[in-house]
């Protein structure tokens, strides 16, 4: 079977279907798989994510994906990580109680403690911290969709912040590893140019 050139990996509890339409509307070759070996044979792979980090984490490792996802970040591969999808690449949550994550980026996942309301759901504006391919043309003022009641704080990894009530992580990145807390398939503009970014680094 001929590998995919860019793996989205379906763990069964994400909301994949509007990055699935997003990846249509722009041609990208990409297919939507389950399977440890097409994620590890993949040029690129996407981990979106809803829902909780531990059961995130929980649904990964009862397919294998776990290592997967380790696998092809260790060799390279530019990898993206969308809303929980970026959660679980660093070392915990403490949601429901707390949970360990793939520990690929430094750093804990934490409830927001300063924020006006729980959960942070809706439109909020980006502040670009460095410049990096992923975040190409996208200036400080842009806006993103956000949906997520906890958040990574101080990172060596931001490539954008964003304020609600607390300073959080809303982009990160770290060599081929890139992410987002909110979903650039819901983002119009800004988060358009941030999948055509990464698209064009995973297969240029």
């Amino acid at each position: 079977m001929t590998a995919p050139k860019i793996a989205v990996i379906d763990y069964g509890g994400g909301n994949v279907g509007s990055l699935v339409a997003a990846l249509e509307k722009r041609g990208a070759p990409f297919a939507l798989t389950e399977d440890p070996s097409d994620v590890e044979r993949a040029q690129a792979a996407i981990l979106p994510g809803d829902g909780a980090f531990g059961a995130t984490m929980d649904a990964l490792r009862e397919r294998g994906l776990d290592a997967a996802i380790r696998r092809t970040i260790g060799a390279g591969r530019p990898f993206l990580g969308i809303c929980v999808g970026m959660q679980v690449l660093f070392d915990s949550s403490d949601e429901y109680g707390g949970a360990a994550g793939l520990g690929i980026l430094p750093g804990d996942v934490r409830r927001f403690t300063g924020a006006p309301r729980v959960p942070h759901m809706g439109w909020n504006d980006l502040v670009i911290e460095r410049t990096h391919p992923f975040v190409d043309g996208i200036a400080s003022g842009a806006w993103a969709y956000f949906l997520h009641s906890y958040r990574v704080g101080t990172t060596d990894t931001l490539l954008a912040s964003c304020d609600y009530g607390e300073r959080f992580a809303a982009i990160v990145a770290r060599d081929n590893v890139m992410a987002t807390q909110f979903h650039p398939e819901k983002s119009r503009i800004a988060g358009g140019r941030l999948l055509d970014n990464f698209l064009r680094i995973a297969v240029p």
